[in-house]
């Protein structure tokens, strides 16, 4: 099994800038592709960047691709998500995901795929 624990949210204005980190816990971490996904009030969650277990290959939703960027450091258990040039529709709470992998290329973009979530954390960028 996997835990999971996102921090790093808040509040920024446009423009700005902020990195959210996703710790996790438990023995499969880091045979586990990552996923991080938003979800907005009324809306549906949806995806927002992947990384593959080995951290070698990432994919991104449209939306983000250019200002947002994915990475993991295994050894310490963390996954990034460093998001720059927020926007107001940016709002929403982060969440992480962990899907187990045998291939180490593997990412996922389907939040029904992942196994494992984190509770969430916050970010509200003003106009």
């Amino acid at each position: 099994q996997v835990q999971l624990v996102e921090s790093g949210g808040g509040l920024v204005q446009a423009g700005g800038s902020l990195r959210l980190s996703c710790v996790a816990s438990g023995r499969t971490f880091s045979s586990s592709a990552i996923g991080w996904f938003r979800q907005a009030p009324g809306k549906e969650r949806e995806f927002v960047a992947t990384i593959s277990w080995s951290g070698g290959r990432t994919n991104y939703a449209d939306f983000v691709k250019g200002r947002f960027a994915v990475s993991r450091d295994n050894a310490e258990n963390t996954v990034y998500l460093q998001m720059s040039s927020l926007k107001p529709e940016d709002t929403a709470v982060y969440y992480c995901a962990a899907k187990e992998s045998s291939y180490s290329g593997g990412y996922y973009r389907d939040r029904g795929q992942y196994e494992y979530w984190g509770q969430g954390t916050q970010v509200t960028v003003s106009s």
